[in-house]
């Protein structure tokens, strides 16, 4: 299971509790996504690797995985996700793309844009779709390179 993952979560939604100086800025968030197989499909059972030994794109996770943008919008926890915002780690790829314009996303704030080999396509059309849609496009520039979660109180 993923217990780690859900504890860091955990962890840095603290700061909005009520003993922190940050409790009247807790976002209002749309839902929150993570790479996945589609519910009911087992991980045990289907790859999670990246290239295959003999070239067959079905031992790898890419026709089965449903991209974190695509499963937050879809667990969203609201009616509509039209006019949030949107955060992601890496730049969307097209067919995420797709999904945030039809769920009415109206801006996507990204870390990385990461330009994947032969895939140089999938991104200019990300780009292309997303402006041709009017969602506003932009790069966070963390100020630190880390972030160091506590699981005690200090």
């Amino acid at each position: 299971m993923k217990h780690h993952a859900y504890v860091k979560v955990l962890c840095m939604c603290r700061v909005w509790t009520e003993n922190t100086p940050y409790k009247n800025a807790a976002p209002d968030y749309l839902g929150i996504g993570y790479n996945g197989f589609p519910r009911g499909c087992s991980d045990d059972k289907l790859p999670w690797s990246k290239k295959s030994k003999n070239d067959n794109p079905l031992e790898t996770k890419y026709p089965y995985v449903c991209h974190a943008e695509v499963n937050c919008i879809l667990n969203k926890n609201h009616a509509s996700a039209a006019g949030q915002k949107l955060y992601v780690t890496m730049f969307p790829c097209n067919e995420c793309a797709k999904v945030i314009i039809q769920s009415g996303v109206s801006e996507v704030i990204y870390f990385v844009e990461k330009s994947l080999e032969n895939a140089d396509v999938i991104y200019a059309a990300s780009h292309k779709l997303l402006s041709m849609a009017g969602v506003k496009v932009r790069r966070h520039q963390p100020k630190r390179n880390q972030i160091l979660l506590s699981f005690l109180e200090t």
